[in-house]
């Protein structure tokens, strides 16, 4: 078969619990941008059990096309099972490209998915797009510890994979007025699949807003000194009605969890307003804040690459700085 067979852009939407999941939103979005460069459909497929509801926001969201293959196997993610079921829609239905985001469960299926189909797998990219030469697509990542960005291209296997981290595509406004085709599937999913019993799924309860998700971060680094000053910055965030979230180096010396960390080995994150204080602003950590409606940056050394992405800064101690700025709002939130 030829590249010339392969037409189309899939999306593999990750739901858990039967609710979809953000990034596919995103995800559909971007592959709804590359349809239109590449004259093709944007086709979301949908594994799981009862999740037929999810289509119709799926469609909403840049889908022209929903495969659903809904299997009670299906129910809980398990690798065997759901890297069966995409190879066989891959195998099917050909797809030009095949998207996946590049969370705990995307990064576990998408390199089966391409070993299984003999293609090429990109990982944690950050910019797509389609090379208008020869309509192959561009897979854009950080390299080298984040200190280049690499354009990998995949020109002769189809499809060309990539996972895509959380935070960094768009989503399209939601359109409920757009029609697309939802196709049941009626596969039985061979048993030899199962390889795996689940007895207990158990969740972690946590009542801490995910950093993708909060409007506003107050962000601290090494340059907090310690665990016991991360205080201040949860005073902080509550006076603003946000969330604390971390630099690298404060979770590796264990002063927060790692699900606070922002950057590269962390999350991408966008908030309406991101507060860095003591945090140098290594081009790891800027990776995954940088695209912030407004950075203000709060740090000892004015030289910090930090201060290169703010839109205002501050030079001095953020121990100092902070208690300082709790008090000033209190004050104005009581005006």
């Amino acid at each position: 078969m030829s590249n010339a067979d392969y037409q189309g852009v899939f999306v593999f939407v990750q739901q858990v619990d039967g609710k979809t999941a953000g990034v596919a939103f995103e995800l559909l979005g971007k592959a709804h941008e590359l349809a239109q460069a590449r004259q093709t459909q944007v086709t979301a497929v949908l594994l799981g059990y009862r999740v037929s509801g999810l289509a119709d926001g799926l469609i909403a969201a840049g889908a022209d096309r929903v495969l659903v293959l809904d299997r009670p196997e299906l129910e809980v993610y398990m690798t065997e099972p759901y890297t069966w079921a995409m190879a066989r829609v891959i195998r099917e239905y050909k797809p030009e490209i095949v998207l996946t985001p590049a969370t705990a469960i995307g990064r576990d299926l998408a390199p089966r998915v391409s070993s299984r189909v003999h293609t090429g797998l990109t990982a944690d990219c950050t910019g797509l797009e389609i090379q208008e030469e020869t309509g192959n697509l561009l897979m854009t990542r950080p390299a080298f510890g984040g200190n280049i960005m690499a354009t990998i291209l995949c020109p002769e296997h189809r499809p060309q994979m990539a996972t895509v981290r959380p935070g960094v595509m768009h989503r399209l406004p939601a359109d409920t007025s757009r029609q697309g085709e939802v196709v049941m599937l009626d596969w039985d999913v061979p048993p030899e699949t199962r390889n795996v019993e689940i007895l207990e799924v158990a969740k972690a309860v946590s009542e801490a807003v995910d950093i993708q998700d909060a409007k506003v971060l107050v962000s601290g680094g090494r340059g907090m000194g310690g665990p016991e000053n991360f205080k201040l910055l949860e005073q902080l965030a509550e006076v603003l009605g946000g969330t604390v979230a971390a630099s690298r180096a404060a979770v590796d010396a264990g002063w927060i969890a790692k699900d606070r960390q922002v950057g590269q080995t962390g999350k991408t994150v966008r908030p309406n307003l991101y507060i860095a204080c003591g945090i140098s602003g290594a081009i790891q950590h800027l990776a995954g804040m940088e695209e912030s409606g407004m950075i203000v940056a709060i740090n000892k050394d004015e030289t910090a690459p930090i201060f290169g992405v703010a839109d205002y800064g501050i030079v001095g101690d953020a121990l100092q700085i902070v208690p300082a700025l709790i008090e000033e709002l209190k004050a104005y939130k009581k005006q």
